[in-house]
Parts: structure tokens; sequence; C-alpha cells
């Protein structure tokens, strides 16, 4: 069993949030560039070394639950049960993150995402990131001493099916038939 938290680590964590539910509001308010990091402290009232501690750039005030999401997808892999197959578990934990992030009220923070260059850079190497990390997993669970080529491959299609189910009119519809695919291409590699 796990211990909830203590009073510093819960305070850090509410102060993390105020930071960065203060920098989306002021993003989607007066528009991403038209906001600094300076701002975004003073209206959260810290000090932007305090900022810098939760977050390390600008664009991570966005994507604020960057590291969860990957953390997310490793557990996938490596708290799945014995017999649950690897490719079902991913799909369950695809659905949950884009549900998350096609819920009410995302679609002007995918607009801005969308509409800003450097967002997109950030976006596209979080993204490159959840995959080697999503990789490394799956190899682990192999007993592999290094991501193969199947494991890179596989972790890229699903990391990338998360972008195409939150573009697509149907997001859970989208996340099945891209699995689909995945499912079929993981059959193929024999591991």
């Amino acid at each position: 069993m796990t211990e909830p938290p203590g009073r510093r680590e819960r305070k850090k964590a509410a102060t993390r949030q105020k930071i960065a539910d203060t920098a989306l509001r002021l993003f989607l308010e007066r528009g991403y560039d038209a906001v600094g990091i300076r701002d975004v402290a003073a209206e959260a009232d810290v000090a932007v070394t305090t900022l810098f501690s939760h977050f390390a750039s600008k664009e991570a005030l966005v994507f604020e639950q960057d590291e969860d999401f990957e953390h997310r997808l490793a557990q996938a892999v490596a708290d799945r049960a014995p017999d649950e197959p690897l490719i079902p578990a991913l799909r369950h934990e695809m659905r949950a993150l884009v549900r998350h992030c096609t819920a009410d009220g995302s679609a002007p923070i995918w607009r801005m995402i969308d509409a800003c260059s450097d967002l997109r850079e950030y976006e596209e190497s979080m993204r490159l990131r959840h995959a080697q990390s999503l990789a490394t997993a799956i190899a682990a669970d192999l007993g592999l001493p290094q991501p193969t080529t199947a494991c890179r491959t596989i972790a890229r299609f699903v990391v990338d099916a998360h972008s195409l189910a939150r573009e697509s009119a149907d997001p859970d519809a989208a996340v099945d038939e891209v699995f689909r695919m995945i499912e079929a291409a993981w059959g193929v590699t024999g591991l």
C-alpha cells in the first residue's frame, strides 16, 4: 500500500497546479505569444525561480501533464495482469488519455497549440520522448536489453494514435481503428 503524500508534497503539487492553471488561463485570454514567464509568475504569486523549479520552459506550462502521460504509458505495459496482452492494455490507456485531451473545454487549447510553431515543436519532441520511454518499457517487458526496431515502431504508432484520435470527430472509434492496425503489426513482429 502506498503512503499518501506528506504536507510538503501536497503543497508542491498545489503550487505546480496553480502555476499551470494560471498560465493556461493567461495564454487563452491574451494569446500564448503575448504572455511571458514573468506574467505567469506574477499572476500565480510565485517567484520566477519557483515557476522554473516546476516547469523547465514556457511550453511545458501548456503540457503540464506531460510526465504523467509518459509514466502512464510505461505503467500500462509494466502493471498489466500477467495474462493481459500488451496491445489491449495500451489501447485501454490510450483511450483514457484521449478522453482526457478531448474533454469539454479542450478545443481552445488545441487551437492554441496548432497555431503556435513553438508549441507544435514541443509537442513533437514530447511525443518522441514518450515513444522512446514506451519502447524501453516494451523491451523490458519482453526481457530485451534494449528496444528493438519493432518495439520502437509499435511505440511510435501507439503515441501517434493520440494525435490522430484527438483530431477525429469520433476519438474512441479512431483509437480502435488505429489499434486494430497496431495489433496486426505487433502480430507479425514475432515478439
